[in-house]
C-alpha cells in the first residue's frame, strides 16, 4: 500500500485552488467553475488539510497566497496544461497506419492505382502509398516496405512471393473492329499501325510482333513498320486512343480492358511468358501489421483478376 504522502491531491480542489489563486477571489473562482463560493471555501480547506499549511491569508475581503501557495501554483498550472494537453490526443482521431510499395511506373498507372479505392475502402485503417520508379528498390534507406517485381522472381537478399503471371496479347480501340478494315483475323493487321512496347523489363520469352506473327503463320504483315514506346502504359495509350494495335501485357492493360477502352480482337492471342510480377522484401524483415494485410489484398486482387478473366 502506497504511503498517504504519495497520494495525488484532490483534483477538484486543486481546480478551485487554481482558479482563485488566479483571481485572488473565491467568489470569482466560484463564477468560473460554477460552483457557490462557499463550495470553493470548501475544496480551499481540503486541499490545505491534504497539504497540512495554509494557502491563503485573508485580508478583509482580500485572499493573498502564501509563500507555498506562491511556489506550488506555477507547478499545479503545468500540470493542467498537461491534463488539456493529454485530452486533446485522447480526443484526436487515431493516426492511421502506412505500407508504401514500390514498382514499376506502368504497373502503378495501370493495374495498382484503379484498384487502390477498394484498398481503402476495406482498410481504412491502413494508407498506402506508391512510389513508381524503373530502378531498383533500395531497402537499405527510406521508408519502402515492398515492392512489386517483374521478372523471374529469384532475387539476392530477398524474399519473394508470386502475384500473378503475365499473358501478351494484341489489343485495339473498338473502333477498329468496324469499318472496311475491320480486324477479325491477324492478316488484316496489314491494314493497321503494329504499336511496339519497347520497355527496360525486357523477357526473352516475351514475343514481339514479328514472333507472335510467325507463330501464327502470318507471313503478309511488315513486323517492324511502327512507332516504339519506352512504357507500357504509352502503348496502351496508343492503343485505346485508336493509334493502332499494340501487343500488350495483359496485367498493363487490364482495367482499360474491363472498361471497354480496348478490346482484344483475337480469342486465341494470348501468349504465357516466362516473367511474372512477385511481390518482394528484404529477407529478414519483420513484416509490419500494414504489410501483411497489404500483400493478403493484393493477392485477392490477383486471383479476382483471374476469376472475372481481364
Amino acid at each position: 500500500m502506497s504511503d498517504a504522502k504519495d497520494r495525488l491531491p484532490p483534483l477538484n480542489a486543486l481546480k478551485a485552488f487554481e482558479a482563485a489563486a488566479r483571481h485572488l477571489s473565491f467568489t470569482k473562482a466560484a463564477d468560473e467553475l460554477d460552483v457557490t463560493p462557499g463550495a470553493i471555501s470548501q475544496q480551499i480547506r481540503i486541499i490545505e488539510e491534504y497539504t497540512n499549511v495554509p494557502l491563503f491569508r485573508r485580508t478583509g475581503r482580500q485572499v493573498l497566497l502564501t509563500d507555498s501557495a506562491q511556489a506550488a501554483l506555477p507547478l499545479v498550472r503545468e500540470a493542467f496544461d498537461k491534463l488539456a494537453e493529454a485530452g486533446r490526443i485522447m480526443r484526436a482521431p487515431a493516426r492511421k497506419g502506412k505500407v508504401m510499395v514500390s514498382c514499376a511506373p506502368s504497373f502503378a498507372a495501370k493495374w495498382l492505382a484503379p484498384k487502390l479505392d477498394r484498398f481503402h475502402s476495406a482498410h481504412p485503417e491502413i494508407e498506402a502509398w506508391v512510389s513508381a520508379d524503373m530502378g531498383l528498390t533500395d531497402f537499405t534507406s527510406g521508408d519502402t516496405d515492398l515492392a512489386i517485381r517483374y521478372g523471374r522472381g529469384v532475387y539476392d537478399g530477398l524474399k519473394s512471393e508470386k502475384l500473378m503471371e503475365e499473358t501478351v496479347l494484341p489489343v485495339c480501340s473498338p473502333r477498329l473492329m468496324e469499318g472496311v478494315d475491320a480486324i477479325r483475323k491477324p492478316q488484316d493487321l496489314e491494314n493497321h499501325t503494329l504499336l511496339h512496347d519497347e520497355g527496360s523489363e525486357r523477357d526473352p520469352s516475351c514475343p514481339d510482333w514479328q514472333s507472335w506473327l510467325r507463330a501464327r503463320g502470318v507471313t503478309s504483315v511488315d513486323a517492324s513498320r511502327g512507332p516504339r514506346f519506352n512504357q507500357s502504359m504509352l502503348v496502351i495509350e496508343a492503343a485505346a486512343t485508336g493509334r493502332g494495335v499494340a501487343l500488350a501485357k495483359k496485367a498493363i492493360a487490364a482495367s482499360d480492358l474491363a472498361s471497354g477502352r480496348l478490346v482484344a480482337p483475337f480469342p486465341d492471342g494470348s501468349t504465357l511468358i516466362d516473367f511474372a510480377y512477385h511481390i518482394v522484401w528484404p529477407r529478414g524483415r519483420t513484416q509490419s501489421i500494414e504489410s501483411r494485410t497489404f500483400i493478403k489484398w493484393l493477392k485477392s486482387e490477383a486471383m479476382r483478376d483471374e476469376v472475372v478473366g481481364v
